[in-house]
C-alpha cells in the first residue's frame, strides 16, 4: 500500500471513528434496512450476541470487527437517514418563525425500547409502530407505541399522524396542508382491550412478524438456487439451527422467565463417550397387542395412524429452567419442579394397552424424565387406577414452567398450517427441520453452541411418547383395539378410527400413514388362539 493510500486510510478511520452511532442508532439502521443480527455478524465477521451487545450498549464495537461495522452503519445512514419530528403548529404571527436547521442525514438517535431492570422490552398498550406503522404492544421510552428487535417489519407507509391546530375565533386561516409528517407528535390514543384480547391480537402480530422473516427465508434460498426446489430444501436446512434459535430468541424478548442455558449437569446426563448415551431412559416402545398376528389367519382390519408433528406439539411439556439440584426420595417431586428421576416402576398387567415405560431388557430402577414421571402419577391415581405409583429414589430438578416454550410452538405451528393449506412444501419441510433440529442439537451437539440442554431434549422426547400414549389410551376406551404403537408417533388401530381422531394434516390430528411396509396403511390380521 503506497503512503497516500495509508494516509487516506487513516483518515477514513478517523471519520468513521468520530461519527460512531448511538447503540440505539446503530438497531434503528439495521432494522430500517430489514437485516437480522445474525446477517449483520456475518458481514463483520463476530457472532450474534456480539452485534446484541453493541446495540444495547454493553459493549462498543472494537477490533476487528469494528471498522466494517462502522462501514455498514455509515452505508447504512446514508440510505436509510434519520428524520425529525416537525415543529408544533402555532398560531399564525405577522413575523414568521425562522425556519430549522436542517438534521444531517447522518447518525441521529432514534426512539429507543422501553426496557426493564434485566434488559427486556416491556409491553403496554396496543398501537401503530412508529416505525412500520404495524401495531405492537411494545413500547419506546417517551411511551409511544414501537416495536422491539426484529420484530419491526415495514407493511407499507405508516398512516400520518399530525397534531391538530387549536381553535381560535380570531386566529387567521392556516396555510396550506404541508407533506404529511414523517413522525407523531403525540401518539393517537389506543382502544383498550382486555387481557385475553391483548394476548390473541399480541399473538396474532407475532405470528404474522413470524410467518414473514420464514417466507423471506424460503424466497432467498429459492432464489439463490436457481428454482432447483431439492437444492433450497438442502440450504434451508442447513441454516435451520440458527434461524430456529433467532425465532426462539425472540419469543424470549418479553418473557417472564430467565433461564440456564448452560447448567452444570449431573454425571447421569453426560455421555460417557461421544458413542454412548447418557443414562436417561425416555420410554420409547415398540408395543405389539399379544392377541393379534399378521400370521393368524383372519380378516380384521387395521389402520396404521400417523401422529402430525409429535415433537412439535411436545414443547408443550414442563422444563426444568434453572440449575438442576438434586433431592432423595419425594422430596423434589413438585408439580412446579421438573427434571430426571431415578424410579423403580410398578409392574403393568395390561396386555391390551402399551407399558407406559415402554420394553425394557431389564427390570429394576431405572432414571426417567419428569414426563414419564407425570404419566405413570396419573396412571396410578384414581382416575385410571391402572398400576401403582412408581417409588422414587432420588431426583435431580429445578423450578419449572409448562409455557417456556409454548410461545415458539404456537408460532411455528401456524407457519405449518399456512404452508400446508398453501401446499407449501419447501416451506413446511423447512419448519419440519427448525423444530426437530432445535430438539435433536438441544443437548451435547456440536452443531447448536447456543444451548446445553439434555435435560429438556430428553423431557420432550418422553412428552411426545407420552401423548401418543393417551391417544392410544382414547382409542382403547372408544372400543378400539391398539395392535401396535412404535416411536412416538405410529398407532395401529382396529375399528373406525375416524369416530375418535379427526383426519388430516393438522397438529391437532391424525393422518394414515404411507411409506412404510405397509404401503396402503391398512392391513388385516388375524387373532391369536392360545
Amino acid at each position: 500500500m503506497s503512503q497516500e493510500n495509508s494516509v487516506e486510510a487513516l483518515l477514513e478511520e478517523a471519520r468513521l471513528n468520530a461519527s460512531i452511532p448511538p447503540p440505539s442508532e446503530r438497531q434503528r439502521l439495521r432494522e430500517a434496512a430489514n437485516l437480522s443480527r445474525a446477517q449483520v455478524a456475518a458481514a463483520v465477521g463476530v457472532g450474534r450476541t456480539t452485534v446484541a451487545n453493541w446495540e444495547t450498549g454493553h459493549s462498543d464495537p472494537t477490533p476487528p470487527g469494528r471498522l466494517p461495522y462502522l462501514k455498514l452503519l455509515k452505508g447504512l445512514a446514508e440510505i436509510y437517514p434519520a428524520t425529525s419530528a416537525p415543529a408544533a403548529a402555532t398560531e399564525t404571527t405577522a413575523d414568521p418563525a425562522p425556519e430549522a436547521a436542517p438534521v444531517p442525514p447522518a447518525f441521529v438517535a432514534a426512539p429507543e425500547t422501553l426496557r426493564g431492570p434485566n434488559g427486556r422490552a416491556i409491553e403496554g398498550d396496543p398501537g401503530p409502530c412508529i416505525r412500520c406503522g404495524v401495531e405492537t404492544t411494545y413500547q419506546s421510552t417517551d411511551g409511544r407505541p414501537l416495536h422491539s428487535g426484529a420484530l419491526c417489519q415495514p407493511a407499507g407507509p405508516a398512516a400520518p399522524q399530525t397534531a391538530p391546530a387549536a381553535a381560535s375565533p380570531t386566529a387567521a386561516p392556516a396555510p396550506a396542508a404541508a407533506p404529511a409528517a414523517l413522525a407523531p407528535v403525540s401518539p393517537t390514543p389506543s382502544p383498550m382491550y382486555n387481557r385475553p384480547e391483548r394476548r390473541a391480537r399480541s399473538a396474532a402480530r407475532a405470528q404474522a412478524d413470524t410467518n414473514l422473516l420464514i417466507s423471506r427465508a424460503v424466497q432467498e434460498e429459492a432464489e439463490r438456487a436457481g428454482g432447483d426446489e431439492e437444492a433450497a430444501l438442502k440450504a434451508l436446512i442447513k441454516r435451520a439451527i440458527p434461524d430456529v434459535m433467532h425465532l426462539f430468541n425472540e419469543t424470549r424478548a418479553t418473557a417472564r422467565y430467565d433461564y440456564t442455558a448452560y447448567p452444570a449437569l449431573p454425571d447421569i446426563l453426560k455421555k460417557p463417550s461421544k458413542k454412548d448415551p447418557d443414562q436417561i431412559w425416555e420410554a420409547r416402545p415398540r408395543f405389539h397387542h399379544p392377541g393379534y398376528s399378521l400370521r393368524a389367519p383372519g380378516d380384521i382390519k387395521v389402520t396404521a395412524l400417523d401422529v402430525n408433528a409429535a415433537y412439535l406439539s411436545a414443547l408443550k411439556c414442563w422444563l426444568p429452567i434453572g440449575k438442576l439440584e438434586h433431592s432423595t426420595g419425594s422430596d423434589g417431586v413438585e408439580p412446579k419442579r421438573s427434571g430426571v428421576h431415578l424410579i423403580t416402576p410398578a409392574e403393568w398387567t395390561h396386555a391390551h394397552l402399551p407399558d407406559p415405560i415402554g420394553d425394557r431388557d431389564e427390570p429394576g430402577a431405572l432414571w426417567v424424565t419428569n414426563s414419564t414421571l407425570r404419566l405413570l402419577q396419573r396412571l396410578a391415581g384414581p382416575k385410571y387406577g391402572l398400576t401403582d405409583a412408581p417409588v422414587i429414589h432420588e431426583s435431580w430438578t429445578s423450578g419449572a414452567t409448562e409455557n417456556f416454550l409454548d410461545a415458539l410452538r404456537k408460532l411455528l405451528s401456524a407457519a405449518r398450517d399456512e404452508a400446508i393449506e398453501n401446499r407449501d412444501t419447501l416451506t413446511l419441510e423447512y419448519v419440519k427441520a427448525m423444530y426437530s433440529k432445535f430438539i435433536s442439537t438441544m443437548g451435547e451437539s456440536i452443531h447448536n453452541r447456543e444451548m446445553v440442554r439434555p435435560d429438556w431434549m430428553h423431557i420432550i422426547h418422553s412428552q411426545a411418547y407420552a401423548n401418543l400414549w393417551g391417544k392410544a389410551y382414547k382409542a382403547s376406551q372408544a372400543g378400539l383395539d391398539v395392535v401396535a404403537m412404535m416411536g412416538t408417533d405410529e398407532l395401529h388401530l382396529t375399528g373406525d378410527w375416524r369416530q375418535v381422531f379427526p383426519e388430516g394434516r393438522g397438529v391437532a390430528q391424525m393422518k394414515i400413514k404411507h411409506g412404510d411396509a405397509k404401503a396402503s396403511g391398512e392391513y388385516t390380521v388375524g387373532k391369536v388362539t392360545s
